[in-house]
């Protein structure tokens, strides 16, 4: 039987040749170099993402990267990641990396609350802990995933934060994942943050661009958390440079009668492609995953999410709110299962898009894969455009066109927004919907002046 080898595109080749030149200096524990060779291994075998993988359908990652950027070394302490963490002014505790690797002189340890004890992943990765390889593998539903496997093999930093059981912070975790834009080049960033038993804690995730090099960048953070815990996540990935390449992974283990709620906005992200992994792990617990994703131009932003129900009496919420102009691209896939044993299980899954003009397109694809009896699930996905009734109504009250879409586009944006907690983030996210309507309107205004 004849032998087929695959072919390579010349960015699989060059990740494979990264991976042999830099394998021996990436840190790591004799375990987790294991790790490491199996994920490399794995991704050999899969190459880049591409259309003919399911999961993948919509974001063609071998056709999107044609070839693979130089790996990013840590930058310099520059004076525009300092300006510009000057003006995010984000409470609490600062950890930042600048082209996938920890700056310490950037980020804020001096004083960490009692209960915290945070590292750079460097670090934790050749420490001796015997569970270290179980908690980068996270939910067995992330495992095969190639895109994840590729992180696996070459993350480089990252943090590592502990929260010990009961603490109860006051303010948010920050970690802010800066590309220095200087240069074309391509990182890889992981992050963990395990939270124990009856903890409660905010963790916000950002992701920007100081220049205009484009950059590809594959990051994961991970969650594990305790019985009765209370976690908030929030994600803000904009101001992304042109041509940027972006796939963050999000991977959540759940302890029993507990609560998890993320939100992720995504406006002015270039191509980005946001995974989750989610799993519970004990019983009673809520979930809710939500977001809003505002494209425009030729942007493309990818939601996958899936939802393994291990347990019984598990309750799940996702909700997304899609805006699409110009001749940008959405997707979402959503896909939610029910083991056998999860009985009493309550989940709803929603995605609603609106799109502003013909060029716009979605893909929406939700499942539910139900393999218990006595579950009460559903889901629902909508694309329209946006109400003339609702217009007409604002107009007839003297306001402008566009101040009307805008009150309109912000409404239908919102409904996710407000199940952000905290008040001061919910206005970080408001800031950042407002400033892409202003700027979506300053473009319509000029092309018609024009």
């Amino acid at each position: 039987m004849a032998i087929v080898t695959p072919l390579r595109t010349a960015a699989e080749q060059q990740l494979v040749e990264q991976f042999a030149n830099v394998k021996a200096e990436l840190p790591g524990a004799p375990s987790v170099r294991r790790l490491r060779e199996a994920a490399f291994a794995g991704f050999e075998a899969k190459g880049l993402p591409n259309r003919r993988l399911e999961a993948w359908r919509y974001t063609d990652l071998r056709g999107l990267l044609r070839e693979a950027k130089p790996l990013a070394r840590p930058a310099a302490d520059n004076a525009a990641a300092r300006a510009r963490l000057a003006e995010l002014n984000l409470p609490g505790v600062r950890l930042v990396l600048v082209d996938g690797n920890f700056a310490p002189a950037l980020s804020t340890l001096a004083e960490l609350p009692a209960g915290i004890v945070i590292q750079p992943l460097t670090e934790a990765l050749v420490s001796a802990r015997s569970d270290l390889p179980r908690i980068l593998t996270g939910p067995v539903v992330a495992e095969g995933d190639a895109g994840l496997m590729l992180n696996t093999a070459l993350m480089r930093d990252g943090v590592f934060i502990e929260i010990a059981d009961g603490v109860d912070l006051a303010e948010p975790i920050a970690i802010v994942s800066l590309s220095s834009g200087e240069a074309e080049a391509a990182f890889f960033h992981r992050s963990v943050v395990l939270v124990g038993a009856h903890a409660k804690a905010t963790i916000v995730e950002i992701s920007e661009s100081l220049g205009a090099k484009a950059a590809q960048i594959n990051g994961a953070l991970i969650f594990e958390t305790g019985d009765g815990s209370e976690v908030q996540h929030l994600r803000l990935v904009t101001r992304q440079a042109e041509q940027s390449v972006q796939v963050l992974s999000l991977l959540a283990t759940v302890g029993a009668q507990a609560k998890f709620d993320s939100f992720a906005l995504a406006c002015d992200a270039a191509t980005l492609r946001q995974q989750h992994f989610v799993r519970y792990a004990g019983e009673h617990s809520e979930i809710g995953l939500r977001g809003v994703n505002l494209i425009d131009r030729t942007e493309h932003t990818d939601v996958t999410l899936v939802m393994d129900h291990a347990v019984p009496h598990g309750t799940s919420r996702e909700l997304f709110k899609t805006i699409i102009g110009g001749e940008g691209t959405g997707v979402f896939q959503g896909k939610v299962i029910v083991r056998q044993y999860a009985q009493k299980t309550d989940g709803g899954m929603k995605s609603n898009t609106l799109l502003l003009n013909d060029g716009a397109t979605m893909f929406n694809k939700p499942e539910l894969e139900i393999f218990a009896d006595d579950v009460v699930c559903g889901h629902g996905a909508t694309v329209a455009q946006m109400d003339a009734d609702q217009l007409f109504y604002l107009m007839a009250r003297g306001l402008p066109r566009q101040q009307a879409e805008a009150l309109v586009l912000q409404a239908f944006a919102g409904e996710a927004v407000e199940f952000v907690q905290d008040e001061t983030l919910r206005e970080l996210v408001m800031a950042e919907i407002e400033r892409w309507l202003q700027g979506r309107r300053d473009t319509v205004s000029v092309g018609e002046a024009g």
